[in-house]
């Protein structure tokens, strides 16, 4: 990728966006893509869309991405320590919580904290052997008491994110932070976007572009923005849980980072249309863009929502494998990004009212 949408990307990766304080992250998407719209539409809990009309008022095509990325919210301020207590928002796996540095957004300003727990030198054998729960854990910012804790603008439900930088390894073709669930998918949108207005590609359809927002607290964004688009497909783009770690097997999480975008057949949440599923692995077959077909046994995307809008909308999730999904630092291909940006560039292009029409035709 060209180094712009690069330096796009660790921003957008790094912005301050928990859910329900998106935002932040809403207004660098709107900077971003803005530009490449026609129109900028906004609902009434914080996602954006960006349309751009082609060549036909129908279908209507919405792509989405969240821009959400899981977080915590302050539930208590200790008075004795300045110590506080916080709730998660979205799913945390305890274990990768202890010793993260966090950002704490406050009415003053950020402060920078640390996650920990009772000293392990301190606890009985049995209780250290034990998994650490996040209700045992606590945010230190320094504080000696609760006065001064609030003192420096601490308030319950200020929200606070993990501090982890961008950064690309082994050569650039890999990069790691945090927020890629799911940020790179929006990005992979918000890209599309670009390069079909500067490179004045043609499209037969009303394309919406949306950036999502409450997705790690119950897919809220999607239920939301299909009231404004009234959607006749939509495309979501979201993570994938690369299965290419020690102890996963192929049958738990089959995609694998480096080898493509996944095309999910399968999510608890959604079964996709399968015409469409079929026409999306012709397109990438005829374009000779490298795919695998992924499922997934738990969780689920803004698809879960999209596709029961009204009678039913005919919906896709495109994958973008990632390791390490839910924790302070991810790790993604930046091969895999570029393909899954051509990939939805080449449906876009194809994706014309008789071809929506077939998907549901008997």
């Amino acid at each position: 990728m060209r180094n712009y949408p690069l330096e796009f990307l660790k921003k957008f990766t790094e912005a301050f966006g928990p859910a329900g304080f998106e935002r932040e992250v809403v207004g660098l998407a709107k900077e971003y893509a803005g530009p490449y719209s026609d129109r900028i539409l906004y609902d009434k809990l914080g996602s954006i869309i960006f349309r751009r009309r082609g060549g036909a008022p129908r279908p209507r095509l919405l792509l989405t991405g969240h821009v959400d990325e899981i977080g915590f919210v302050i539930s208590g301020i200790d008075k004795e320590t300045g110590f506080l207590s916080f709730n998660p928002l979205g799913g945390w796996f305890d274990q990768v919580l202890l010793s993260s540095r966090v950002i704490v957004r406050t009415k003053k300003g950020d402060l920078l904290g640390v996650i920990a727990a009772k000293p392990p030198h301190l606890l009985p054998k049995e209780e250290a052997e034990k998994v650490v729960r996040i209700d045992k854990m606590f945010i230190d910012i320094g504080a000696s008491s609760g006065d001064e804790a609030k003192e420096m603008g601490v308030r319950i439900g200020d929200p606070a994110v993990p501090w982890s930088p961008f950064q690309t390894i082994k050569g650039g073709k890999l990069a790691i932070g945090k927020a890629f669930d799911d940020r790179v998918g929006a990005f992979a949108i918000l890209e599309a976007l670009r390069r079909i207005k500067e490179e004045g590609i043609d499209h037969p359809n009303d394309l919406f572009c949306a950036a999502t927002v409450q997705e790690e607290v119950g897919l809220r964004g999607a239920s939301t923005v299909p009231h404004l688009v009234d959607p006749d497909a939509a495309i979501v783009v979201d993570v994938d849980i690369a299965g290419d770690v020690p102890g996963i097997r192929a049958e738990e999480a089959p995609a694998k980072m480096g080898r493509g975008p996944s095309i999910l057949a399968y999510d608890p949440s959604m079964i996709p249309n399968q015409p469409f599923k079929e026409f999306a692995i012709g397109v990438a077959e005829e374009c000779g863009i490298p795919y695998q077909i992924s499922q997934s046994p738990r969780g689920g995307t803004d698809a879960g929502r999209i596709h029961i809008h009204k009678t039913g909308c005919p919906s896709l999730v495109i994958g973008i494998p990632t390791r390490h999904i839910h924790s302070r630092a991810s790790m993604i291909s930046l091969e895999d990004l570029e393909n899954a940006i051509k990939f939805l560039i080449e449906l876009i292009k194809r994706l014309d009212e008789p071809t929506v029409r077939s998907f549901t035709a008997l």
